[in-house]
């Protein structure tokens, strides 16, 4: 089979050349037969397809009557297939034939726009165990993202405690320069949202809503299964994992975060941002006065549990002991659990302090007794 270009060559080789069906052969590297056959065409004829029979073809009206009257999936199709009409064929040419048929749907959303200063969305991640000491823990990434800037600020952790959540709240907006948005946009993560139930209005955690009354904003909770609302924290954890995790070799937790810092800096909020086409830290340098100041005081982000001191004098966290004054051997004590550091106390008296270990099966000592 020749195409139309080889068809009018030939045709010219004869008549404005004078060449017989040989001579036009050897010049155009065909065979004198095809030109012999070629040249006897008034017109040229396309090759006609022959329609492909399928091992489908004799059951496509039976399958057009099942799913006119109910939405089969097409693994039902097929075992109904093979259980009622003797159907011996796979199951992707099955496949197939229901897409024509019943065309899969892309479901429609709009994508929310945020004016400066009016929101920002917050999302855990989660990593692989990275060496901590002389162990190694499961790393958590923190990502807060500012909706109309999409300036990002990220923090890594071991853990997502609520005391872990609410540090990395407080840190982010001093990243910000101690500037707090008008509404924050959280996912359903226990630490923010209770429950949520479709058509209902969700149940915040008092802990996080507390926070949110001392610092000034709104806490919004997503729609359930509504990715889009979410959108700039989501791609913003994703972005982490591809562009600053990927391929980075951690030696231990403690060079993570100072590394993730420089990042921000020089890679992150530096870069053209694909939605807004303008690096983060411009649109920030507009969206900062709109943000509003946050509080003087920190808030006091804190677990607070309440403990009893082993006849050793030692109180146990998180599977390592932490020793208090020989004197409070057996008693009950408060124990404020801080993403960095344990205080003891006897009533509102401070009687111990320890740097917080991550390690497993620590026995610390030497207490320290100086002010939170």
């Amino acid at each position: 089979m020749i195409d139309y270009q080889t068809y009018c060559a030939i045709h010219d080789h004869q008549t404005q050349r004078g060449l017989n069906a040989a001579q036009i052969a050897e010049a155009l590297d065909l065979d004198a037969p095809t030109v012999t056959t070629w040249l006897a065409e008034p017109r040229y004829r396309p090759r006609q397809n022959r329609a492909r029979t399928s091992k489908l073809d004799p059951h496509k009206a039976t399958i057009h009557r099942w799913l006119e009257a109910h939405r089969y999936s097409v693994q039902q199709i097929f075992q109904r297939l093979r259980e009622q009409e003797s159907y011996r064929g796979g199951i992707s040419i099955v496949k197939d034939y229901v897409r024509t048929v019943r065309p899969p749907r892309t479901p429609a959303f709009l994508t929310l726009a945020f004016g400066p200063g009016e929101c920002a969305q917050v999302d855990w991640g989660a990593w692989e165990a990275v060496p901590v000491g002389e162990t190694r823990r499961r790393l958590s990434l923190f990502v807060m993202a500012l909706c109309y800037s999409r300036m990002l600020y990220v923090e890594f952790t071991l853990s997502q405690t609520m005391d872990q959540f609410l540090a990395c709240h407080h840190n982010a907006f001093a990243f910000f320069g101690n500037r707090v948005p008008e509404k924050m946009m959280v996912d359903n993560l226990k630490s923010a949202v209770l429950r949520h139930t479709r058509g209902e209005a969700p149940a915040l955690n008092p802990r996080y809503v507390d926070f949110a009354q001392h610092y000034g904003f709104r806490v919004i909770a997503c729609n359930p299964g509504k990715g889009n609302e979410k959108g700039p924290v989501e791609s913003g954890v994703g972005y982490v994992k591809k562009n600053f995790l990927n391929g980075l070799d951690i030696t231990d937790f403690s060079a993570v975060n100072p590394a993730a810092r420089v990042w921000m800096d020089t890679i992150a909020n530096v870069r053209t941002q694909g939605e807004t086409h303008q690096r983060p830290v411009d649109r920030f340098a507009e969206e900062r006065s709109v943000l509003h100041a946050g509080p003087e005081q920190p808030y006091d982000v804190a677990q607070v549990v309440q403990v009893r001191a082993s006849p050793s004098f030692r109180v146990r966290w998180d599977t390592n002991r932490y020793s208090v004054p020989a004197e409070y051997a057996g008693q009950l004590l408060t124990l404020k659990v801080y993403p960095e550091r344990l205080c003891v106390y006897d009533h509102e008296t401070l009687i111990a302090r320890h740097p917080r270990c991550w390690d497993r099966h620590q026995d610390f000592e030497l207490p320290e007794t100086t002010g939170r």
